[in-house]
């Protein structure tokens, strides 16, 4: 089999089979990931001291509406009729047998129609409704495009995850994330270009920021602790002693190197390292929230043991976005996971991620970056209209409901429905490759162009489907 190869990423930029394309992949769309260290290593001219400038960025297939992205990913499954979708058919049918025909691998399940636990009201110009257990998002409605038409194919926590955030249900392909690094770069060489917050993340897995078979670089970079997100940051070597040993390094990788093939794993472990040394000046500074002012904090929750975990994530992402950071994953946990007791648990869910979100998306827009930064708020599937226990639903993949704001979408709309009883999507379907599709197009991507060559096959995020939901565009 021979080594996978970069492929058309953009019109007339074929990237050939030598191991210099490679390199020459990672030095211009690395994300921030060594391009320093890749010319030191390969021979060219620059390096870390001699001024050289940074690689400019890769250009998109069309002019973006968004520059960056953040996924506040609700791990678990949030049901619809709990948050964004209101259903009074549920009202009707409650404690009753829903009247619907039920998908086959579902015949042995509950089929008795749950009301929905909280009530819904309209917010802003656009009177958007928004459940009762969401007040916070609920007054960013005019900024907020809720798609109630979302679909994807399996209901395994695990599976579906991988689906939502790679396009596929198994572990094989490359995550959004390093897709969106892959294709336009980041703007910042001294911070990673693809950061996931994930502390307690969804499942236990790294799916949602793994590079699979795109080159390593493209790798989402894990923080696992929000009380130390970059460990053995304070350099103890002074900087002219770190450059020797650093040097030291990429000689005896290029010597170990030869004669082993085209591995991009090598080569992105010693970028990581000089990325490494490069952010000791940034990342202290960026993971730092505490120089927030405290107005700023406590819009974010930090002063509330509720809300702290996830508003710091959310305080965090802004920083990071507003470095030049491309992509940021924000991981509340699998704490929408309600088969038994959502009556007590949606509540504590929703008290802990919604003044974050809705803080967040605030402070985007108070800021002016909210017009190019697209804000995502979507977990892996729903959950069912019928009752799983005495007040529980199950796991539902066959219409729920996602999130958008910013970014170059329309705000104060929905897109697409479910039937009456919210069990499929009946108008303006959106499966996981066309939502893929239109994050991909707001951030100046062509879907059917973003390739990469593997073992013979050009892969993309939305396989060979997928399209733009052009009515959500402002």
């Amino acid at each position: 089999m021979h080594p996978a190869q970069p492929y058309s990423v953009y019109p007339g930029t074929q990237v050939g089979s030598s191991p210099l394309a490679r390199r020459q992949l990672l030095k211009h769309f690395g994300g921030g990931l060594g391009a320093l260290a890749l010319t030191s290593l390969f021979g060219t001219s620059a390096s870390a001291s001699d001024g050289a400038p940074l690689p400019s960025l890769p250009q998109p297939h069309h002019p973006p509406r968004a520059k960056r992205c953040i996924w506040l990913f609700m791990g678990g499954g949030p049901s619809h009729f709990e948050t964004f979708d209101p259903k009074p058919k549920l009202i009707e049918y409650n404690r009753k047998q829903i009247p619907i025909k039920l998908p086959d691998h579902l015949r042995d399940a509950s089929r008795t129609v749950m009301a929905p636990m909280w009530g819904f009201k309209r917010y802003g110009n656009s009177g958007l409704e928004v459940s009762d257990l969401l007040p916070h998002l609920g007054s960013c409605a005019d900024d907020l495009c809720v798609v109630r038409s979302l679909c994807c194919d399996n209901i395994d926590h695990q599976a579906a995850i991988t689906q939502m955030t790679t396009g596929e249900q198994s572990a094989s392909r490359p995550s959004l994330g390093s897709w969106l690094l892959y294709g336009l770069g980041s703007e910042n060489q001294n911070l990673p270009g693809f950061v996931a917050l994930a502390p307690n993340p969804s499942q236990g897995i790294a799916r949602p920021w793994s590079a699979a078979f795109l080159p390593a670089a493209f790798q989402g970079t894990h923080i696992k602790s929000l009380a130390a997100p970059i460990s053995d940051i304070k350099p103890i070597l002074s900087a002219d002693v770190q450059r020797q040993q650093l040097d030291l390094i990429a000689g005896l990788n290029q010597l170990h190197g030869r004669g082993r093939g085209d591995d991009s794993r090598l080569e992105a472990r010693t970028a990581t390292y000089e990325l490494a040394f490069r952010m000791q000046s940034q990342a202290p500074d960026a993971f730092n929230v505490d120089t927030e002012p405290a107005t700023m904090k406590k819009e974010y929750g930090l002063d509330d043991p509720v809300t702290e975990k996830y508003g710091r994530m959310c305080l965090l992402a802004r920083r990071l976005v507003e470095r030049g950071v491309r992509f940021v994953h924000v991981d509340c946990g699998n704490i929408w996971d309600h088969h038994g007791g959502a009556l007590e648990g949606h509540p504590k869910s929703a008290a802990a991620t919604d003044l974050p979100c809705a803080a967040l998306i605030k402070d985007l827009k108070a800021s002016g970056l909210l017009k190019d930064t697209l804000v995502i708020w979507a977990g892996e599937f729903g959950r069912t209209p019928t009752s799983q226990g005495s007040n529980g639903r199950d796991h539902h993949p066959h219409g729920f409901t996602a999130v958008f704001a910013g970014g170059g979408v329309k705000g104060g709309m929905t897109y697409g429905a479910t039937d009456d009883f919210g069990w499929y999507a009946v108008q303006d379907r959106m499966h996981v490759h066309d939502f893929h599709a239109t994050i991909l197009h707001l951030m100046g991507l062509d879907h059917e162009k973003l390739t990469y060559r593997y073992a013979g096959r050009d892969y993309r995020l939305t396989d060979v489907a997928g399209t733009v939901a052009k009515a959500i565009l402002a």
